[in-house]
């Protein structure tokens, strides 16, 4: 059995996980992030509509609204630290009835007094001016011109890649099974999965001074483990439709219908790489891996009318999706040491606004960590990421001068999402690396285009076979058990 030593072990590889470990990357400290997953963001962070709020809808006095003001107010500079592209839109929630128009102006001040900044009610005449394609049913709008889009993947990868060089550990294919006080600390002990054959599986076992559980949907098994006072999480589930880049400017801001008790409706907007979003559905499972799309829930997408955006390109639709947010039984997000058990932190019922407000929670989590472990900071933490290279986004002399230096980036592997083979180098060599298709699609955008990976699935397996020196047979999807190709003939 494998067993070794930390200061801080954290449970869960997914955005806000990942923030935490940057966080605390900075003190002197063996921090290492495990994870059941064959990648970094498997969980609730693959799946979401990629916004960042501007913190108008969560409860004033509540952790939601704090962290998603804080968050969003730290995005823009995290993302150019990162070397992430990050965009602030502006969003707008629809006021299509004299109900909504009332509720519009109450949040307009909850966004007051949660610190959002430069919020503005709109007329009818000012919000169709500004979007010609809202509902003909338009009353007004709120309007918070900090609400902006990002691409999570690249968000959390980008975080965990700054985790990596400044000397985070992350044992990825580790699914934790228990924690347990013991002394110094903890004892967490778990399963490593062999990347290809279950026979290489293994028991482990780590212990830490600090955990900081941030296991997303699984976040109640472990806070449960440790306290009486029981958490509940309940996944539920939102269904997307994604249009292909040709629908992208069907509307330039994030448009919201005004939110109910099941979330923040059916909404519509462009995503960082052009395309554009419909959704979520809200429903709620028992399933914690329960990522399956439906007919009615698509259909629900699909409805005329369920968006505050009229003439929807529907036809354009080149996939759907599905994921699963925590939602958790207290109403707001879980974030603090677990009561007689000093060092276990929660970081958990993270639902919407989680990823607006991942680089709060990180910084927070931080703090409690530093307030128990009392680390001392690092003279050489390196704060910037070398940015990532998307070709499409340069002008065309810095692509000639690239692919002379790397012909590697002059090669067009995805054609519908123009990404290169010397793009897909990079999220293979860049730690955390991509080793698998989903890794690759989801840092690069490749496999996510019109075609869906019909034409490039082939060439990026090559490219994997080749960088990380394994048959074709290997490479998998997402992991063991999701293999493209079954044997050679």
């Amino acid at each position: 059995m494998v067993q070794k030593r930390y200061d801080v072990l954290i449970i869960g590889a997914g955005v806000t996980g990942c923030a935490v470990a940057r966080e605390l990357s900075r003190y002197q400290l063996t921090i290492a992030v495990l994870d059941k997953n064959w990648d970094i963001g498997e969980g609730t962070s693959k799946a979401n509509s990629g916004i960042v709020h501007a913190g108008f809808d969560a409860k004033p006095g509540t952790l939601k609204a704090e962290l998603n003001v804080k968050g969003s107010q730290m995005m823009p500079e995290l993302a150019k630290t990162l070397g992430i592209p990050f965009f602030q839109n502006g969003s707008m929630v629809v006021a299509l009835s004299e109900e909504d128009t009332k509720q519009m102006r109450e949040l307009y001040e909850r966004g007051l007094q949660n610190g959002v900044k430069d919020l503005k009610i709109l007329s009818r005449e000012e919000a169709l001016a500004m979007e010609p394609n809202l509902s003909d049913d338009t009353r007004g709008a709120l309007f918070a011109p900090t609400g902006g889009i990002i691409c999570p993947f690249r968000l959390t990868s980008a975080l965990a890649e700054s985790a990596c060089i400044n000397g985070v550990e992350f044992l990825l294919r580790t699914r934790v099974d228990a924690v347990e006080a013991a002394a110094g600390g903890y004892q967490v002990s778990g399963t490593e999965f062999g990347e290809f054959d279950p026979a290489l599986d293994r028991k482990v076992s780590y212990t830490a001074a600090c955990v900081v559980n941030a296991a997303g949907l699984n976040a109640d098994f472990f806070h449960n483990m440790m306290s009486k006072d029981t958490l509940t999480i309940t996944p539920r589930k939102g269904e997307y439709c994604l249009l292909d880049v040709t629908a992208g400017k069907h509307v330039g801001r994030t448009i919201f219908r005004m939110p109910s008790a099941l979330g923040k409706g059916i909404l519509v907007s462009p995503t960082i790489h052009g395309n554009l979003l419909v959704g979520p559905t809200a429903t709620d499972l028992t399933d914690k891996e329960g990522t399956f799309t439906t007919a009615q829930g698509l259909a629900t997408v699909n409805t005329p009318g369920v968006s505050a955006v009229k003439n929807l390109p529907m036809q354009e639709v080149i996939t759907s999706f599905a994921g699963l947010r925590p939602h958790g039984d207290r109403g707001d997000f879980v974030i603090g040491e677990v009561s007689g058990h000093p060092g276990f932190i929660d970081v958990a019922a993270i639902e919407s606004p989680g990823l607006s407000a991942s680089p709060a929670i990180g910084v927070k989590v931080s703090e409690l960590v530093r307030e128990y472990l009392k680390p001392e900071e690092k003279e050489a933490f390196i704060e910037e990421v070398k940015p990532f290279t998307y070709m499409k986004l340069l002008p065309a002399k810095e692509q000639r001068a690239l692919v002379e230096k790397d012909p590697a980036y002059g090669n067009m592997i995805c054609r519908c999402a123009s990404v290169t083979e010397g793009e897909i180098l990079e999220t293979i060599r860049r730690p955390p690396g991509a080793r698998t298709l989903d890794a690759v699609k989801r840092r690069t955008g490749a496999n996510m285009g019109r075609c869906q990976g019909g034409f490039c699935y082939p060439k990026v397996m090559e490219i994997l076979s080749r960088e990380l020196k394994i048959p074709m047979e290997k490479i998998t999807k997402k992991g063991r058990g999701s293999e493209i190709l079954s044997g050679r003939v």
